[in-house]
């Protein structure tokens, strides 16, 4: 019996060990695909920062250097002063700050009606609000237009951000309904029996519950205004108003034939994104999972 016993302790232990053996070695598997996949992705990237740090012959020698001869910072001087690129991103900066805070409010607003309170028709209308994702631009670009030149804004920046203080946009309300559904009701409750109302109870507990939702929307927010070309390009006809997004377009056409200064303009539009995303990754990624949770 003793025997018998010692034996199945060890062809249990052996099975401990040898699901522990598989377990590492599915790890270590997908560390180094993740490994590999991140090395495919990050190649472009690096490329076109080492071909933004060389002359033009270094763009096109073959097979690409890992690194340049010799470094030429001088690359993003010239990008920074052949065009007011200062002058673009601070147009683009104040859009999208705006922009960014009025979607935000506004999303979270609407979504806090469609997801707390009760109302005639709420689901009906919610509904229609997610049918008119399936609406192309194009199709609402031609009344913009004329809505924003009957009230005089043609040619200002007030086209690019009052939009934004009215819903915030059917995706962002769909993102903050679904991650306010999933708040405990007890909450709430709790807060009406203090006496609390619901502007109140929207204020002191569902925004700040809502962090991880709200620093998402306003990452995507603040993504989209910084790279929306349509709107200053239908919008807007001053020169020192035009933002990143046409400014950029424009170095293209003028200097489209010197890929180094044209890959060291596009490494300045894209520095303020890749900050803001990696600030704000945690909660963006927390965002994502938790929404949609709860019906």
């Amino acid at each position: 019996m003793a025997g018998t016993h010692t034996l199945n302790r060890q062809e249990k232990a052996w099975g401990r060990g040898s699901k522990r053996r598989q377990d590492r070695a599915w790890r270590m598997l997908s560390i180094g695909l993740l490994c590999i996949l991140s090395l495919v992705f990050i190649a472009p990237f690096y490329w076109s920062i080492v071909a933004s740090l060389s002359d033009l012959r270094g763009v096109y020698s073959s097979p690409p250097k890992l690194w340049p001869d010799v470094v030429h910072f001088d690359n993003y001087v010239k990008a920074l002063t052949i065009l007011p690129f200062p002058r673009f991103v601070f147009n683009s900066v104040y859009v999208c700050l705006f922009c960014v805070t009025g979607q935000v409010f506004s999303a979270c607003f609407v979504a806090y009606a469609f997801a707390r309170l009760r109302w005639y028709g709420r689901d009906v209308w919610f509904i229609i609000l997610l049918a008119t994702m399936m609406l192309p631009p194009q199709v609402t670009m031609i009344p913009h237009y004329q809505i924003f030149r009957y009230l005089g804004w043609i040619d200002t920046l007030k086209p690019l951000i009052v939009p934004s203080f009215f819903g915030g946009g059917a995706f962002f309300i769909f993102l903050m309904r679904q991650f306010f559904k999933t708040i405990p009701l007890e909450l709430e409750e709790a807060a009406r029996l203090d006496g609390c109302t619901n502007l109140r109870i929207f204020w002191d507990i569902m925004i700040p519950l809502s962090t991880p939702a709200v620093a998402t929307i306003s990452v995507m927010s603040f993504i989209a205004n910084w790279q929306n070309f349509m709107g200053p390009l239908i919008y807007l006809n001053s020169f020192e108003k035009y933002t990143v997004a046409i400014g950029l377009r424009m170095f293209q056409s003028i200097y489209g034939s010197f890929p180094h200064y044209m890959l060291a303009a596009s490494t300045i539009v894209l520095i303020p994104i890749l900050i803001l995303f990696f600030i704000a990754q945690k909660y963006f990624v927390q965002g994502i999972v938790l929404t949609g949770m709860k019906g």
